[in-house]
């Protein structure tokens, strides 16, 4: 359901019958602009406009929204904001409830022993988008890892590290769009991408690839590298060989990225 039918609906809804605004189930948090009712206000009757300006509302409002009207509406205002960004929450992607989206949190490192579990590489493999929540700085460790089906990420403006194997064995994955604020990209955070053919970081502040960043990257032909990038650990571009010619030595990573400058 799009968002002009919701609200079609609630306005049916509004001039129909009355709604009574009582206590929450389960949520009795008060949000950002709004104040806590008194004994009498509590039992009141809200009709129409009025209850559409309060916290109720926005609350059972979200709950019809799919995620990118969700991901859209976090800007309209302060009490959109924290009502939309705690559904977005709630949607994380959970192990027993295979999705074609897989929402990114701030510190959502996953564990070696998760990321290889039968059930979690059953549910990754569904995913074809990512949505990253807003204010996180790092995706990350193997956030995203075994996403076999995912072809295209989009970094947000604010991210500064993509952390260890956070998108390894992405098989699919052929285009990503990295963000200026990046300064890091961790170990084995792209392994194995092997669809992979061309990144472009010129216009990044990276300064860091580390080991194994872009190992066996098999597809990848071209890298644009900004100059602020100055350390690399081991085997950053190991068997991506159509990204050098042959007389440069992939695993020589100043004369790989020395090439790379010369050309672009």
């Amino acid at each position: 359901m799009n968002m002009r039918g919701v609200v079609k609906d609630f306005n049916a809804l509004r001039t129909n019958q009355e709604i009574e605004v009582g206590e929450d189930d389960d949520d009795t948090e008060l949000y950002e602009g709004s104040k806590e009712p008194d004994s009498k206000e509590s039992a009141a009757v809200v009709r129409g406009d009025d209850f559409m300006h309060t916290d109720d509302f926005r609350r059972l409002f979200v709950g019809f929204v799919i995620v990118d009207t969700l991901v859209a509406m976090r800007v309209l205002d302060k009490k959109w904001h924290k009502v939309v960004e705690k559904k977005l929450t709630e949607l994380e992607v959970k192990l027993d409830k295979p999705s074609g989206e897989i929402i990114v949190l701030g510190g959502n490192d996953i564990s070696a022993d998760e990321s290889v579990s039968y059930a979690r590489r059953e549910s990754i493999k569904l995913v074809t988008k990512v949505v990253f929540l807003l204010n996180i700085t790092k995706v990350g460790d193997r956030a995203c890892g075994y996403a076999s089906n995912l072809v295209v990420v989009d970094l947000p403006e604010g991210i500064t590290i993509i952390g260890f194997s956070s998108f390894a064995l992405c098989s699919s994955l052929k285009e990503i769009k990295f963000p200026k604020s990046l300064t890091s990209i961790g170990k084995a955070s792209f392994a194995f991408c092997s669809s992979l053919e061309q990144v472009d970081l010129l216009h990044t502040n990276v300064q860091a690839l580390g080991e194994k960043a872009f190992y066996n990257c098999t597809s990848l032909r071209e890298m644009k590298v900004p100059d602020s990038l100055q350390k690399f650990g081991n085997y950053v571009f190991h068997n991506c060989f159509e990204l050098v010619p042959s007389e440069i030595k992939i695993y020589n990573n100043d004369a790989v990225v020395a090439y790379l400058r010369s050309i672009q």
